[in-house]
Protein backbone atom coordinates (compact mmCIF):
# COMPACT_ATOMS: atom_id res chain seq x y z
CA UNK A 1 0.00 0.00 0.00
CA UNK A 2 1.09 3.41 -0.67
CA UNK A 3 0.21 7.20 0.22
CA UNK A 4 -0.31 9.71 -2.00
CA UNK A 5 -0.75 13.30 0.18
CA UNK A 6 -1.81 16.45 -1.25
CA UNK A 7 -4.36 18.07 -2.86
CA UNK A 8 -3.67 17.65 -6.47
CA UNK A 9 -1.74 14.32 -6.09
CA UNK A 10 -5.00 12.78 -5.05
CA UNK A 11 -7.23 14.69 -6.94
CA UNK A 12 -5.49 13.72 -10.52
CA UNK A 13 -4.61 10.40 -8.99
CA UNK A 14 -8.95 9.90 -8.64
CA UNK A 15 -9.26 11.59 -12.26
CA UNK A 16 -6.79 8.81 -13.22
CA UNK A 17 -8.64 6.18 -11.95
CA UNK A 18 -6.09 4.76 -9.91
CA UNK A 19 -6.63 2.17 -7.44
CA UNK A 20 -7.58 3.66 -4.07
CA UNK A 21 -8.64 1.97 -1.34
CA UNK A 22 -9.50 4.85 1.61
CA UNK A 23 -9.36 8.51 1.74
CA UNK A 24 -8.57 10.11 4.63
CA UNK A 25 -9.74 14.14 5.15
CA UNK A 26 -8.86 16.37 7.73
CA UNK A 27 -11.61 17.28 10.53
CA UNK A 28 -12.21 21.04 9.65
CA UNK A 29 -11.43 20.94 6.26
CA UNK A 30 -14.13 22.97 3.95
CA UNK A 31 -15.68 20.85 1.29
CA UNK A 32 -14.63 23.45 -1.34
CA UNK A 33 -13.11 24.08 -4.46
CA UNK A 34 -10.40 21.06 -4.79
CA UNK A 35 -11.46 19.58 -1.78
CA UNK A 36 -15.48 19.20 -3.01
CA UNK A 37 -13.86 17.91 -5.98
CA UNK A 38 -11.89 14.91 -4.56
CA UNK A 39 -14.73 14.41 -2.22
CA UNK A 40 -16.90 13.57 -5.49
CA UNK A 41 -15.33 11.85 -7.27
CA UNK A 42 -14.16 9.94 -4.23
CA UNK A 43 -17.50 9.04 -4.16
CA UNK A 44 -18.47 8.30 -7.41
CA UNK A 45 -15.37 5.63 -7.52
CA UNK A 46 -16.82 4.04 -4.04
CA UNK A 47 -13.86 4.98 -2.07
CA UNK A 48 -14.26 4.64 1.74
CA UNK A 49 -13.74 8.34 3.30
CA UNK A 50 -12.82 8.94 6.62
CA UNK A 51 -12.46 12.48 8.36
CA UNK A 52 -9.75 12.30 11.21
CA UNK A 53 -7.57 14.26 13.06
CA UNK A 54 -5.47 16.59 11.66
CA UNK A 55 -2.20 15.37 14.21
CA UNK A 56 -3.67 12.00 12.86
CA UNK A 57 -3.21 12.78 9.62
CA UNK A 58 0.16 14.21 10.29
CA UNK A 59 1.40 11.14 11.25
CA UNK A 60 0.01 8.88 8.39
CA UNK A 61 1.78 11.35 6.43
CA UNK A 62 4.96 11.02 8.53
CA UNK A 63 5.20 14.73 8.81
CA UNK A 64 4.96 15.39 5.20
CA UNK A 65 2.86 18.78 3.86
CA UNK A 66 -0.53 16.64 3.08
CA UNK A 67 -2.69 19.99 2.86
CA UNK A 68 -5.35 17.89 4.81
CA UNK A 69 -5.83 15.18 2.18
CA UNK A 70 -4.01 11.94 2.16
CA UNK A 71 -5.39 8.17 0.15
CA UNK A 72 -4.06 5.04 0.87
CA UNK A 73 -3.73 3.21 -2.86
CA UNK A 74 -2.30 0.50 -4.48
CA UNK A 75 1.43 1.18 -5.10
CA UNK A 76 2.52 2.75 -8.71
CA UNK A 77 2.44 0.41 -11.67
CA UNK A 78 5.24 1.07 -13.91
CA UNK A 79 5.13 0.61 -17.51
CA UNK A 80 7.69 -1.68 -19.89
CA UNK A 81 9.17 0.05 -22.38
CA UNK A 82 7.05 -1.22 -24.96
CA UNK A 83 4.16 0.33 -23.60
CA UNK A 84 5.73 3.54 -23.11
CA UNK A 85 6.74 3.35 -27.38
CA UNK A 86 3.15 2.18 -28.00
CA UNK A 87 1.12 4.33 -26.29
CA UNK A 88 3.36 7.38 -27.48
CA UNK A 89 2.86 5.96 -30.99
CA UNK A 90 -0.77 5.95 -30.72
CA UNK A 91 -0.90 9.91 -29.70
CA UNK A 92 1.34 11.97 -31.78
CA UNK A 93 3.16 11.55 -35.14
CA UNK A 94 6.49 13.14 -33.25
CA UNK A 95 6.92 11.39 -30.07
CA UNK A 96 8.59 13.13 -27.16
CA UNK A 97 9.91 10.86 -24.23
CA UNK A 98 12.07 11.98 -21.24
CA UNK A 99 14.62 9.43 -20.14
CA UNK A 100 16.74 10.47 -16.38
CA UNK A 101 19.91 9.33 -15.71
CA UNK A 102 20.58 8.00 -12.52
CA UNK A 103 17.82 11.44 -10.96
CA UNK A 104 18.29 10.58 -7.24
CA UNK A 105 16.88 13.95 -6.00
CA UNK A 106 12.41 13.44 -5.59
CA UNK A 107 11.81 16.91 -5.87
CA UNK A 108 14.04 17.52 -8.99
CA UNK A 109 12.17 13.63 -10.23
CA UNK A 110 8.86 15.50 -9.42
CA UNK A 111 9.03 18.89 -10.92
CA UNK A 112 10.50 17.27 -14.37
CA UNK A 113 7.15 14.82 -14.24
CA UNK A 114 5.15 18.22 -13.74
CA UNK A 115 7.30 19.86 -17.26
CA UNK A 116 6.82 16.64 -18.84
CA UNK A 117 3.32 16.55 -18.57
CA UNK A 118 2.57 20.69 -19.01
CA UNK A 119 4.66 20.57 -22.67
CA UNK A 120 2.61 16.78 -23.60
CA UNK A 121 5.35 14.26 -23.57
CA UNK A 122 4.65 11.07 -24.08
CA UNK A 123 6.62 9.07 -21.36
CA UNK A 124 8.95 9.02 -18.68
CA UNK A 125 12.12 6.52 -19.18
CA UNK A 126 14.31 5.96 -15.68
CA UNK A 127 16.67 3.26 -14.84
CA UNK A 128 15.78 0.63 -12.38
CA UNK A 129 19.03 1.32 -10.00
CA UNK A 130 20.59 4.03 -8.15
CA UNK A 131 17.86 6.39 -9.10
CA UNK A 132 14.77 7.59 -7.19
CA UNK A 133 11.60 5.87 -8.07
CA UNK A 134 7.83 6.65 -7.40
CA UNK A 135 7.52 7.67 -4.03
CA UNK A 136 4.67 9.75 -1.90
CA UNK A 137 7.06 12.98 -2.17
CA UNK A 138 7.76 12.93 -6.17
CA UNK A 139 3.58 12.58 -6.55
CA UNK A 140 3.56 15.19 -4.47
CA UNK A 141 6.08 17.18 -5.93
CA UNK A 142 4.54 16.42 -9.65
CA UNK A 143 1.07 17.81 -8.62
CA UNK A 144 -0.32 14.88 -9.73
CA UNK A 145 1.71 14.45 -13.00
CA UNK A 146 3.06 11.21 -11.97
CA UNK A 147 -0.84 10.03 -12.83
CA UNK A 148 -1.18 11.01 -16.29
CA UNK A 149 2.59 9.57 -17.93
CA UNK A 150 3.43 6.37 -18.43
CA UNK A 151 7.04 5.68 -16.61
CA UNK A 152 8.92 2.51 -17.23
CA UNK A 153 12.06 1.56 -14.87
CA UNK A 154 14.21 -0.26 -17.60
CA UNK A 155 17.08 -2.21 -16.18
CA UNK A 156 19.73 -0.83 -18.53
CA UNK A 157 18.96 2.93 -20.13
CA UNK A 158 21.71 3.16 -22.41
CA UNK A 159 20.55 -0.26 -23.80
CA UNK A 160 17.10 1.29 -23.63
CA UNK A 161 18.21 4.22 -25.86
CA UNK A 162 20.07 2.12 -28.53
CA UNK A 163 16.27 -0.02 -28.50
CA UNK A 164 14.31 3.69 -29.26
CA UNK A 165 16.96 4.60 -31.65
CA UNK A 166 16.86 1.51 -33.75
CA UNK A 167 12.65 2.27 -33.65
CA UNK A 168 13.49 6.03 -35.22
CA UNK A 169 13.80 7.98 -32.28
CA UNK A 170 16.64 10.91 -32.00
CA UNK A 171 18.17 10.49 -29.13
CA UNK A 172 19.34 14.72 -27.66
CA UNK A 173 21.50 14.22 -24.10
CA UNK A 174 21.45 17.39 -22.04
CA UNK A 175 24.99 18.08 -20.91
CA UNK A 176 27.02 20.98 -20.12
CA UNK A 177 30.04 20.23 -22.22
CA UNK A 178 27.68 19.79 -25.44
CA UNK A 179 28.81 21.37 -28.71
CA UNK A 180 25.34 22.50 -29.64
CA UNK A 181 23.46 24.88 -28.14
CA UNK A 182 19.65 23.32 -26.82
CA UNK A 183 17.84 25.48 -29.03
CA UNK A 184 19.11 24.35 -32.80
CA UNK A 185 18.81 20.64 -32.97
CA UNK A 186 15.82 19.68 -35.40
CA UNK A 187 12.70 18.48 -33.69
CA UNK A 188 10.53 16.81 -36.44
CA UNK A 189 11.25 13.81 -35.09
CA UNK A 190 10.21 11.30 -32.37
CA UNK A 191 12.61 12.45 -29.99
CA UNK A 192 14.12 11.48 -26.51
CA UNK A 193 15.30 13.97 -23.97
CA UNK A 194 17.98 12.68 -21.93
CA UNK A 195 18.53 14.42 -18.55
CA UNK A 196 21.47 13.76 -16.31
CA UNK A 197 21.27 13.54 -12.62
CA UNK A 198 22.20 16.10 -9.92
CA UNK A 199 26.07 16.86 -9.90
CA UNK A 200 27.48 13.91 -11.83
CA UNK A 201 25.16 15.08 -15.47
CA UNK A 202 25.16 11.69 -17.78
CA UNK A 203 26.92 8.76 -17.43
CA UNK A 204 29.43 7.74 -19.87
CA UNK A 205 27.15 4.94 -21.43
CA UNK A 206 24.48 6.81 -21.25
CA UNK A 207 25.99 10.26 -22.84
CA UNK A 208 27.96 7.71 -25.71
CA UNK A 209 24.05 6.42 -26.88
CA UNK A 210 22.84 9.59 -27.24
CA UNK A 211 22.91 11.03 -31.28
CA UNK A 212 23.70 14.49 -30.01
CA UNK A 213 24.79 16.22 -26.94
CA UNK A 214 23.07 20.08 -26.06
CA UNK A 215 23.84 22.36 -23.88
CA UNK A 216 22.38 25.81 -22.29
CA UNK A 217 24.41 28.78 -22.43
CA UNK A 218 25.52 30.23 -19.25
CA UNK A 219 26.35 33.61 -18.71
CA UNK A 220 26.75 34.02 -14.48
CA UNK A 221 28.98 32.64 -12.29
CA UNK A 222 27.47 29.32 -11.68
CA UNK A 223 28.71 26.28 -13.51
CA UNK A 224 25.25 24.73 -14.19
CA UNK A 225 21.86 24.50 -13.37
CA UNK A 226 20.11 22.03 -11.46
CA UNK A 227 18.80 18.73 -13.08
CA UNK A 228 14.91 19.81 -13.09
CA UNK A 229 15.77 23.47 -14.35
CA UNK A 230 17.74 22.67 -17.27
CA UNK A 231 15.08 20.31 -18.17
CA UNK A 232 12.18 21.84 -17.79
CA UNK A 233 13.72 24.79 -20.10
CA UNK A 234 14.54 22.23 -23.16
CA UNK A 235 11.39 20.42 -22.80
CA UNK A 236 9.35 23.80 -23.12
CA UNK A 237 12.20 25.04 -25.90
CA UNK A 238 10.91 21.51 -28.03
CA UNK A 239 6.84 22.90 -27.58
CA UNK A 240 7.88 26.14 -28.49
CA UNK A 241 9.54 25.17 -31.68
CA UNK A 242 7.17 22.57 -32.55
CA UNK A 243 4.09 24.72 -31.84
CA UNK A 244 5.35 27.55 -35.15
CA UNK A 245 2.79 25.80 -37.21
CA UNK A 246 0.16 23.49 -36.26
CA UNK A 247 0.62 21.85 -39.26
CA UNK A 248 3.51 19.39 -39.14
CA UNK A 249 5.51 16.97 -41.91
CA UNK A 250 4.40 13.54 -42.22
CA UNK A 251 6.77 11.42 -39.41
CA UNK A 252 9.93 10.53 -40.54
CA UNK A 253 11.10 7.77 -41.78
CA UNK A 254 13.04 5.62 -39.65
CA UNK A 255 15.91 4.75 -42.50
CA UNK A 256 16.09 8.62 -42.77
CA UNK A 257 16.89 9.11 -39.03
CA UNK A 258 19.80 6.27 -39.58
CA UNK A 259 20.99 7.73 -42.01
CA UNK A 260 21.31 11.50 -40.29
CA UNK A 261 22.87 9.90 -37.62
CA UNK A 262 25.76 8.17 -39.96
CA UNK A 263 26.50 11.94 -41.60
Amino acid sequence: MAAIFGRHPVLEALRAGRSIDRLYLAEGAKATGIVDEILRLAQASGVTVTWIDRRALDRLAEGANHQGVLAEAQEFTYATLDDVVQSAARGTAFPLLVALDALEDPQNFGTLLRSADAVGADGILIPLHRAVGVTPAVEKSSAGAVAHLPIARVTNLSRALVTLKESGYWIVGLDHTGPELYDRFPVDSPLVLVVGAEGKGLGRLVRESCDLLVRLPMRGHVESLNAAVAGSIVLYDILRRRSVSDERPAPEDPSSAQARRTR
